[in-house]
Formats: C-alpha cells, sequence, structure tokens
C-alpha cells in the first residue's frame, strides 16, 4: 500500500533519465572536444579520427580582356601583293626557261635525227640534200601506198619529159627547119616542169598526207588539174609547142619513120601519165572526204600561216611605219 500512497505529483528525481550514468560518463568525456572544435578557425578539420586535406582557397579568376583587332594598312596589303606577284612572276619564268631549254633539246635531238635525206646525193658530193622524205615515218599506213603512187607518178613525169626532149632533138635532127622551135622548148618544159611539178604538187600531197593539211590538199588539187591539163595538150602533140604527141608523130610517118616511132613512144608515155593522174587525182579526193577537211579549215590554215610567217609581219611592219611617216609628214 506504500506505492499507492506516494504522491504521484512529486518530482521524480530517481526515474531522470540524464541522471543514468550511461549518459553522464558519454556527456562529460566529449564535452571537452567539443569545447575545442571552432569551425570557423584556419586549421579546422572536417574529421575527428582521420586526417584530412585541407581545403584549398579558390583563386579569382582573371576577367577575359578582349584584343584589340589590328587591320593592316593599304600600304602593307599592296607590299604583301607585290611580293606575292613577283614570286609568281619568278616561277613562271623559271618554268619558262626550262621549257625553252627542252624545246632546243628537242629541236638538236629531232634536226641530228631528220636530216635532209633527198635526193639522195653522195656524201662527197658538194651540192646536199634539200628535204627529209620517208613514208614509213611522216605518213600513216593507210596513205602511204597512194603518196608512193604519186611519187612514182613524178618520176614517171620527168622520164617522160627526158624522152620527149630526145625526141624533139631526133625530130630536129631530120627536119631542121621546122624542128628547132620543138627542140628549144622541150628543153624548157624538161628544165622547169621537173622540179615545178615535185614542188607544186608532189610536196603538197607529202604535207597534207603527213599533217592532215587541208591547205595543202587545196593546193594539190589546184594544180594537180592544171597538170592533168598540160599532160593531155603534150599528148595531142601540137606542132611548134614542144611536145612529141601523136599529131606530129602521125606527121612525121611519111618523112621519117624512125623518128615517128620514137615520138609516138613519147605520146603514149604522155597518155599514160594522163591518165595515172585522172585516177590518182580521183583517189585523193576520195581519202581526203574521210579525213574531214573542208574549205574553211584551208582558210584559218592559210592565215594562221600567213600570220605567223615572219617576213610577212616584217612586211607588214614596214608599211605600216611608211603609212605613219606619211601620214605624219602631210600633218
Amino acid at each position: 500500500m506504500a506505492g499507492y500512497d506516494s504522491n504521484p505529483f512529486a518530482d521524480p528525481v530517481d526515474v531522470n533519465p540524464f541522471q543514468d550514468p550511461a549518459v553522464t560518463q558519454i556527456t562529460s568525456s566529449s564535452h571537452g572536444n567539443i569545447e575545442e572544435f571552432n569551425p570557423f578557425s584556419e586549421n579546422s578539420r572536417l574529421t575527428t579520427n582521420q586526417k584530412t586535406v585541407p581545403i584549398q582557397p579558390v583563386l579569382p579568376s582573371q576577367p577575359a580582356v578582349l584584343q584589340p583587332s589590328i587591320e593592316p594598312s593599304p600600304q602593307a596589303v599592296a607590299a604583301a601583293a607585290q611580293a606575292s606577284l613577283l614570286q609568281q612572276q619568278e616561277e613562271l619564268d623559271r618554268k619558262a626557261t626550262e621549257i625553252e631549254r627542252k624545246e632546243k633539246e628537242t629541236r638538236n635531238v629531232n634536226i641530228n635525227l631528220r636530216q635532209n635525206n633527198w635526193p639522195p646525193l653522195p656524201p662527197k658530193c658538194p651540192i646536199k640534200p634539200c628535204f627529209y622524205q620517208d613514208f614509213s615515218v611522216d605518213i600513216p599506213a593507210d596513205y602511204q601506198r597512194i603518196c608512193k603512187m604519186l611519187y612514182y607518178l613524178w618520176m614517171f613525169h620527168t622520164v617522160t619529159l627526158l624522152l620527149n626532149f630526145l625526141a624533139c632533138l631526133a625530130y630536129f635532127i631530120s627536119a631542121s627547119e621546122v624542128g628547132g622551135v620543138d627542140f628549144g622548148l622541150s628543153i624548157l618544159w624538161f628544165v622547169l616542169f621537173t622540179p615545178c611539178a615535185f614542188m607544186c604538187w608532189y610536196r603538197p600531197i607529202y604535207k597534207a598526207f603527213r599533217s592532215d593539211s587541208s591547205f595543202n590538199f587545196f593546193l594539190f588539187f589546184m594544180i594537180f588539174f592544171c597538170q592533168i591539163i598540160i599532160y593531155i595538150i603534150q599528148a595531142v602533140g601540137i606542132p611548134h609547142w614542144g611536145d612529141s604527141g601523136w599529131i606530129i608523130a602521125l606527121t612525121m610517118i611519111k618523112t621519117n619513120t624512125a623518128v615517128s616511132v620514137i615520138m609516138m613512144i613519147v605520146a603514149i608515155f604522155f597518155t599514160v601519165c594522163a591518165v595515172l593522174s585522172l585516177f590518182l587525182l580521183k583517189k585523193v579526193h576520195s581519202l581526203y572526204r574521210r579525213t574531214g577537211a573542208n574549205f574553211q579549215r584551208a582558210q584559218e590554215e592559210f592565215s594562221q600561216g600567213v600570220f605567223s610567217n615572219r617576213t610577212v609581219q616584217n612586211a607588214a611592219a614596214g608599211a605600216a611605219t611608211a603609212a605613219a611617216r606619211g601620214a605624219f609628214q602631210e600633218n
């Protein structure tokens, strides 16, 4: 009954939880450390038992400073451009010199390799060959046959003119009173027509096949057509024209049969020349149409050749200078 007699409102000292020995021991032992810890001191540590790394102070970053843009002056820009142009000019001059040197070397090699070989003269002859001719090197394989045939035609043409000279000589011996004119003209035709035929229609067709030149094709057609007309006239044999043709050969049958036979042989040669020329002209024209050449290309090649010719340029410059000088004197 003693428990019930106690006062419930009395101070419960004996049941105070803070008076528990375990609590009082902990609070009394950690009090000293709590007193020593100062979180605002410079040497404070974040933990009590382990060694910690002090916090490094963060340095304030410097503000970014914009550098002012420096624009080059016009003089500096001009100087840099001029230096660049001078460098490019030096490079171009160096390349031009190198190209010119290579061209000279190539030209010297070509001169050594392509020495003139026509006409084929002996080495001891004082007269040297004037032209270079090699069908296998200069002429394409498709045109070599027709080009050689034209060359053989020129050789046959030369032999015919020589025989014509001999026939006219025989005619002059047998009939000196009427054969002098024909004999003299036969010498002229042989001396004149032999080199002219080579230069005027054989070399142009050789160059045309070699370089596919429209201008040389047209030159060959015009001159070779005239050559065919001359062959026909020579085969006819008009008296006092210097040709041993059919007319003059037939008139000599009653006078001198041997001379008449010789002149008939020459007339046959002239006739063969005319027939072969017509045949070769047709062949060349068919090949010409396959190459795609035309009159416009021939005009362009002719104009380029004329304007690039040094002689024509010098003549034009001289004429222009003379005209300017005359106009200045008049004023």
